[in-house]
């Protein structure tokens, strides 16, 4: 009986199911705590109740006497030892930051910062110790709203003098890739239209899905550490440079982690802990969270105050942008605190064609849980603004929202566009996105059926929301991150080992924790390689293992990470070339490679690589001088970013006599460029989908006013499930990057860029004819109902404190104040 050959004709752009997957379903995997070791201790963290206060003093007395307690640490005991935790992205030379200690010593700066830790035989006994811990605390003012931090009002680190960690521009006059901004604006409040809204961006909370967990055994050869993380070869460089351990004698494991979305890209004051009490103590040691200290203390993201001015001719051709943002730090810099709003900078003018642009960015301190990546990671933030003030401008020029930017976008034919911000778009194809999008939406049928339920009073309205992005991803470029003050690179790292038995092993420095490595990477290698899929093991997550990585983040796993691959993959395929013409006694000039084939020019006469690869591993009859291995490494460095676009459409229902919003139909079209796994597409797409609209309706960390996180369940910090959101038609064009050999571009983070403007666009213009011009997110029932009743922005400025954007800024106002959102 003949076998059936069930291997598709090309693996990449086939649907594979995830090689990963069997594990995780059948429960076979193996989480950071399910590590047990012999001998092994359980931490337990003692932390704050208060977000500001010195303390006076820490009993750990009673605690150390506690059945099973092996250790009681404070930050007095551990203060010549723990180091401070880095922060990666200075952003200016000035930039003022306190150190950030892993165990405070003599003052909390969050509620929720680490103040003892509790080292004992079981968990059980290590949280019975932990609330026998006496700290006395006096407590102190603490700064909580930003606005009001960024006049210094209240002082979140006395020492430092100012809330203010830094200020940040981009002048497109002074960088000479455009205009200046002020001019244009002045220009159009002549004879144009000026546009000025004030948007605020709430604090978010990753909410992965697997607790962060962190296991250190320092008994061996090696320190070796094991840790729910984005980033190990991070945790190893920081582990050493913080602790003082030689960099060669830590090892560091990200075993299957559960969910990160920027969330894990950190190294924490728990890992350094965890490391510094192993070593102490001599034992193994494990550190896992309950989900109320990963929504206290894990980092947050978002939370800006941003306000803009756009602005253009009567016919809405845009002139000018310029961007005023406040960003809230929380108590400390984190990895790369400060440079998250820096990376939406360059994103605020989108597809558009700006000829002037001004960003400025001021960095604030508070005294909550520290800001960081959050998926999209300053992107998100720039496309909700944009995307929001282009539907503003619509409406002030009486057209289409689709219209206005259509006029405003970057045609296909302009490609390669250089951007105002000086960002070269290699590729894109926003009029196919477009119009597929409003083909699968029925776009005009939807308008219809709103202008229907307008002119008959309907108490349900119908409103039509319009994304239209950009992002730039595959962060990477070297020289670009250099330029903008980050401490590392941005290359990415591969290697290709071509096995006795014909199979063959991948080692990638990317860290995948859900997004498919496994799967995409054998199907890359299948193909350039002609073997079985099921023949390749990619092995990655593990700093022994694959030494070389700058990880996972930035959409940057495929199309760095990937290229990194096929560069190694195609070094593999020129070394076994001479070994292949020695074999069938040919010119090297005349040898062929195709479909896992060695052939010469011309004939059938051919080598599979199996046969090769057993012919250089046996080395008995090799070309002189031939080194008897075909392995192949790489390491990339990319020119530039990827682009990756779409457009998103969403129709929502809101009631009017209650708020209630019910999502309708949701289009996305995204162009990733060339796709490899069409199954994984879907998956990351309506994930980000449903992440970006869960900001849009209902996420929101939310402290009260002594700065206790009021939002510290799934109680209160509503995450959507299955049942809250709808089904999504999703599609794709495909207009390939041009700078890297696959053709892709980043996929992780669209579906969170595009769809919470989407979301709201769709309820303001849902109830624009009642006097609504915007909706402070999350859009509650309640924000809703009290935007229709009140004709506002339900919401949209939560305090009665003045914004104070951009002191130090040049040609500021100072004293400017929110505006009325009227165009001018």
């Amino acid at each position: 009986m003949t076998a059936v050959d069930d291997r598709p004709a090309q693996e990449v752009g086939s649907s594979r199911k995830r090689k990963e997957d069997r594990r995780l379903i059948t429960g076979r995997t193996r989480w950071t705590d399910n590590i047990v070791l012999p001998g092994m201790l359980h931490l337990v963290m003692v932390r704050s109740p208060f977000a500001h206060a010195r303390i006076t003093n820490v009993d750990t007395s009673a605690a150390k006497e506690s059945p099973g307690v092996v250790a009681v640490l404070s930050g007095a005991d551990v203060a010549d030892a723990q180091g401070a935790l880095p922060c990666a992205w200075p952003i200016t030379p000035d930039q003022k930051a306190p150190d950030h200690p892993s165990i405070a010593v003599d003052r909390v700066a969050f509620a929720g910062e680490i103040v003892a830790v509790v080292a004992a035989r079981s968990v059980a006994a290590a949280r019975d110790a932990a609330e026998l811990v006496d700290v006395d605390y006096e407590e102190l003012p603490a700064a909580l709203d930003l606005r009001r931090s960024a006049a210094d009002e209240t002082l979140a680190h006395p020492d430092l003098g100012t809330n203010k960690s830094a200020f940040w521009q981009f002048d497109s006059a002074g960088a000479g890739t455009g205009g200046a901004v002020d001019e244009a604006i002045e220009a159009a409040r002549a004879d144009g239209i000026v546009i000025e809204r004030e948007y605020r961006q709430q604090r978010l909370i990753p909410a992965f899905m697997e607790p962060r967990s962190v296991v250190c055994d320092p008994t061996g050869e090696q320190t070796t550490i094991w840790s729910a993380t984005q980033v190990p070869h991070f945790v190893r460089i920081f582990t050493a440079a913080v602790l003082g351990i030689p960099e060669s004698k830590v090892r560091v494991i990200a075993p299957d982690v559960g969910g990160g979305f920027g969330g894990k890209l950190q190294y924490t004051p728990e890992e350094n802990i965890t490391t510094l009490v192993a070593t102490r103590l001599g034992k193994p040691c494990k550190w896992t969270e309950t989900r109320s200290e990963s929504l206290l203390s894990a980092h947050h993201g978002r939370d800006q105050w941003q306000k803009l001015t756009l602005s253009a001719t009567k016919d809405g051709t845009v002139t000018g942008l310029k961007v005023d943002l406040l960003a809230d730090m929380g108590a400390y810099l984190g990895l790369v605190t400060p440079g998250v709003p820096i990376l939406g900078a360059f994103m605020f003018n989108a597809i558009y064609k700006f000829p002037a642009y001004q960003f400025n960015c001021t960095n604030v301190f508070t005294n909550k849980t520290w800001t960081d990546a959050y998926r999209g990671a300053g992107r998100p933030e720039a496309t909700y603004a944009i995307e929001r003030l282009m539907d503003e401008l619509a409406v002030e020029v009486g057209v289409d929202p689709l219209e206005i930017r259509e006029k405003n976008w970057i045609k296909h034919e302009e490609f390669p566009f250089t951007s105002v911000c000086g960002l070269e778009y290699d590729s894109g194809n926003y009029e196919a996105a477009t119009e597929k999008a409003k083909e699968m939406f029925d776009y005009d049928g939807l308008r219809a059926e709103q202008k229907r339920r307008r002119e008959s009073g309907d108490t349900v309205q119908l409103g039509i929301g319009i994304s239209t992005f950009t992002e730039m991803c595959g962060l990477a470029p070297s020289r670009v991150l250099g330029s903008l003050s980050y401490a590392a690179g941005g290359w990415e790292h591969a290697a290709v080992r071509m096995l006795p038995t014909g199979k063959v092993e991948v080692v990638t420095g990317s860290s995948a924790h859900g997004q498919g490595h496994e799967t995409a990477w054998s199907q890359i290698v299948a193909d350039r390689l002609g073997v079985p899929f099921d023949d390749v093991e990619v092995l990655h997550g593990d700093t022994q293992v694959a030494p070389k990585g700058l990880d996972t983040y930035g959409s940057r796993s495929l199309v760095v990470g990937g290229e990194a691959l096929v560069r190694a993959v195609d070094k593999v395929i020129e070394k076994a070339r001479p070994i292949a013409a020695h074999m069938l006694e040919a010119s090297v000039d005349d040898i062929e490679f195709k479909d896992g084939t060695f052939t010469v020019r011309g004939t059938d006469n051919g080598k599979a690589m199996a046969e090769v690869v057993w012919a250089t591993f046996a080395g008995h009859d090799l070309p002189d001088g031939t080194e008897p291995s075909l392995d192949a490494d790489a390491t990339y460095d990319p020119v530039n970013f990827s682009f990756p676009h779409g457009t998103h459409l969403c129709a929502a229902e809101v009631d009017t006599e209650t708020g209630k919003v019910t999502l309708r139909s949701y289009v996305s079209v995204d162009d990733i460029g060339n796709i490899v796994n069409p199954l994984i597409v879907e998956g990351q797409v309506h994930g980000g989908i449903v992440q970006g609209i869960a900001q849009a309706l209902w996420e929101e960390a939310v402290h009260d006013e002594s700065g206790t996180l009021v939002s510290g369940s799934f109680v209160d910090y509503t995450l959507p499930t299955s049942a809250d959101t709808i089904s999504m038609n999703t599609a794709n064009t495909v207009s390939p990057s041009t700078t890297n050999t696959l053709g892709t571009k980043g996929v992780g983070e669209a579906g969170c860029i595009a769809s919470t403007p989407a979301v709201v666009n769709a309820i303001v213009d849902a109830v624009r004819h009642f006097g609504v011009n915007d909706i402070q997110m999350p859009c509650t029932p309640e924000r809703v109902w009290k935007a229709i009743q009140g004709g506002g922005s339900g919401g949209a400025t939560t305090d009665e404190a003045q914004p104070h954007f951009a002191q130090d800024a040049p040609n500021q106002d100072p004293s400017a104040g929110a505006t009325d959102g009227a165009a001018q």
